[in-house]
């Protein structure tokens, strides 16, 4: 009697979070001979660093999301689950979801990304909203355009002024847009839109505790982003930490004097702190985090004694190149992605790459129209030569092809109109609230409760 070999079941691999790095990782396992499995609470993915101008009314979210399935559906060794991993157990190589079923693997990519850190005042979020979510975007844009309504109908000089005060927190790349994006709409876009208020009130003020805007970037190009900040209208205070949010009023601390702000709309983009998958590994591997609870990953993305399980993107402290860890950039989840992709099917084959290593392409953060910095490397670039630079590199990592033609024409349209054509005041919002009675002939009357 022969003995049939049983068939051999293919290599799984699960990754968790469809944002650059896992889906970058997925599509780079695509023809190999492997089983994927990509989990996300979302059914899509979200092209972040445009992510403030939903916020502002430029984009949809639909011109910088694309659902998982489109993008992977040629993937036939794919397959995409929308739920949310809660735990994970090292020794059995399961991970539980949150729709109480389990899911083995064999290899295990978390890149669940960041969300916002309030440094301990999290009662501040409901009130400073950050900037990470489809959600958040829209919660921005609601409040930033609800304002000039309001603005709009106020005839008290002081709260019309309330309305037109926009405080910004945090001075990194996000900050900067957002400040640099509000300035344009008050100061050049709306003003002829209404006719009880002039926007060009507006008091514009971005914060930031360390001594410049951008940190992260050459003081020369600092210097540069906050002088065209300046030029927007944009008011730039540094070293100067936020010490209270309250209704209506922010309260900033600048060496020993103290000042309070009385603004309708408050908007955090001050810190960052990793996705709670990072405290569930430390909890169930040991690995170690920073402060921001991030991952802290060996020289090829794994874990300390975990060698089939690897951190990448925004949740990855990667401090193996360089005096710093590499930033949560776009760029750096995408080649993480790309190398964790390669390095699974090299393992397969009883190989191994040598340590992941990034090539900087730069940095780059746009102010307004025609105004952006961009540091190459080799050489550093500002105004409307850096602008032409960070569209097209932003239009290059849109995933699909009909998301880069739909940003394409829509800034091109708004760089000759000026416009914004996505200015819609969504959710809740203070308007006279309507009900709806049937009368005897079964009509509609609309009837308000005031």
């Amino acid at each position: 009697m022969i003995n049939a070999t049983p068939p051999q079941t293919p290599h799984r691999v699960v990754i968790v979070g469809g944002g650059f790095g896992g889906l970058y990782a997925a599509k780079n396992l695509g023809r190999a001979d492997v089983q994927v499995t990509l989990v996300d609470k979302r059914n899509f993915h979200l092209f972040q660093p445009l992510l403030y101008q939903v916020a502002t009314g430029t984009l949809s979210p639909a011109d910088i999301a694309s659902p998982l399935r489109l993008v992977l559906r040629k993937n036939k060794n794919t397959e995409v689950l929308l739920d949310e991993v809660t735990d994970i157990d090292p020794a059995a190589q399961t991970l539980s979801l949150g729709s109480n079923k389990t899911l083995d693997y064999d290899t295990l990519v978390v890149a669940t990304g960041v969300s916002h850190h309030y440094f301990g005042n999290d009662q501040w979020q409901d009130r400073a909203p950050g900037l990470k979510t489809v959600e958040d975007a829209l919660e921005m844009r609601r409040q930033i355009y609800h304002a000039f309504e309001e603005a709009e109908k106020e005839t008290d000089p002081k709260k019309r002024q309330e309305w037109l005060t926009f405080v910004i927190v945090g001075g990194g790349p996000t900050g900067v847009e957002l400040a640099g994006a509000i300035g344009e709409l008050a100061f050049h876009i709306v003003p002829e839109d209404f006719r009880h208020v002039d926007t060009t009130n507006a008091r514009i003020l971005l914060v930031e505790g360390m001594d410049r805007v951008l940190p992260p970037y050459p003081p020369e190009l600092s210097a540069k982003a906050q002088t065209a900040l300046t030029k927007l209208g944009v008011t730039v205070q540094t070293n100067t930490m936020v010490t209270e949010i309250a209704d209506d009023a922010v309260t900033m601390r600048r060496g020993d004097e103290t000042e309070r702000v009385e603004a309708k709309t408050i908007l955090w983009a001050a810190g960052v702190k990793a996705s709670k998958m990072g405290r569930i590994l430390a909890e169930k591997t040991g690995v170690e985090l920073d402060r921001a609870g991030r991952v802290i990953v060996e020289a090829d993305l794994s874990l300390a004694k975990h060698p089939n399980i690897f951190a990448i993107g925004d949740l990855a402290h990667f401090a193996h190149q360089g005096d710093r860890p590499l930033p949560g950039v776009a760029p750096v989840a995408v080649a993480q992605g790309e190398y964790v992709a390669k390095q699974i099917q090299e393992k397969m084959q009883g190989k191994t790459l040598g340590a992941f290593k990034y090539v900087d392409r730069g940095n780059l953060a746009v102010i307004g129209q025609n105004e952006a910095v961009v540091d190459l490397g080799f050489v550093r670039l500002d105004g409307f030569v850096a602008w032409l630079i960070w569209v097209f590199a932003h239009i290059y990592y849109l995933i699909e092809f009909d998301n880069k033609l739909i940003v394409m024409v829509q800034w091109g349209w708004n760089y000759i109109t000026r416009g914004r054509g996505a200015r819609l005041i969504t959710g809740e919002a203070d308007l006279l609230p309507l009900k709806v009675e049937l009368q005897d002939s079964d009509r509609p009357k609309v009837t308000s409760d005031r």
